[in-house]
């Protein structure tokens, strides 16, 4: 073999040695790539898992936020005027005192599936849901328009469906109603608890007053504030009841029973209070 032979056959065997070399580092290039992705992959995974059981304990509308990367900012302490609604089911403590568990967790079971339904179609925020009882409100995280006009749309919604369940529960023997008091006004909103329990939730005198409201409220009535009926009166057929004597109020409270939501355009009903009778409670 002659020497410029050689010498081809040579600088062959380099370049097939530099292919080689390079589809192997290649090779190992993709295979870590490959892992990469998969670790990625995997994480993501289980971060959209923990968002979707993450939804399970927080309102639609505080999941939205706290998936958005934007908590922090509206998570922290502040005031907002907000719609308060607590609901609650009337003749609890005789029913769950003389009722079986079993049959006391199958009423909470429908109960809740019945109230979830509803706050999560309106997008309310849910303060809190116990076994007989619900507490949501309008207005924060996210503004909307009119929240004492939102909260009494759901709140005629709950107390239709909830018409529903309490003739069921009758028909088993269980004395039971529902009732949901309204109020409008300024609270302090933000988290509170400690690490690792932590809820979103809110203070001030209209929580209160909503709640007394509802206490003060007879089976199948929805009865509203003065500020909160005023904010929404245009959405609603309503009329005022005899002021309530509510505890932590000095002075008696002036409040209204929604009967309905009015349809577009229609002419306010007789039996509705005017605004200028409806001052701040």
């Amino acid at each position: 073999m002659n020497r410029p032979e050689l010498l081809a056959r040579v600088r062959s065997l380099i370049r097939i040695k530099r292919y080689h070399d390079t589809v192997t580092s290649q090779a190992t290039e993709l295979k870590a790539l490959n892992e990469d992705l998969e670790a990625r992959v995997a994480q993501q995974v289980d971060e959209i898992e923990n968002l979707r059981r993450l939804r399970r304990f927080l309102s639609p509308a505080l999941a939205k936020v706290v998936v958005s990367g934007e908590s922090q900012a509206l998570l922290d302490s502040h005031r907002r005027e907000i719609a308060v609604l607590f609901a609650d089911l009337r003749g609890w403590t005789a029913f769950s005192e003389t009722t079986e568990p079993e049959e006391v967790m199958g009423v909470i079971r429908e109960f809740h599936d019945t109230m979830g339904a509803i706050l999560a179609r309106h997008e309310a925020t849910v303060g809190w849901l116990a076994g007989d009882g619900v507490m949501a409100w309008f207005n924060d995280p996210f503004p909307c328009e009119v929240p004492a006009g939102r909260a009494a749309a759901m709140a005629v919604e709950m107390r239709d469906a909830m018409a529903k369940r309490t003739d069921s529960w009758r028909h088993r023997g269980h004395q039971l109603d529902f009732a949901v008091g309204i109020s409008l006004g300024y609270a302090t909103i933000g988290m509170v608890g400690f690490e690792g329990r932590f809820e979103y939730g809110a203070v001030g005198s209209v929580m209160n007053l909503a709640s007394r409201l509802s206490d003060e409220a007879e089976g199948g009535q929805i009865l509203m504030s003065a500020r909160a009926f005023s904010s929404a009166e245009s959405q609603l057929d309503a009329e005022r009841v005899p002021d309530v004597r509510v505890k932590g109020f000095a002075k008696p409270v002036i409040a209204y029973n929604v009967k309905r939501m009015k349809a577009a355009g229609r002419a306010p009903s007789s039996g509705a209070g005017s605004r200028g009778s409806a001052t701040s409670a």
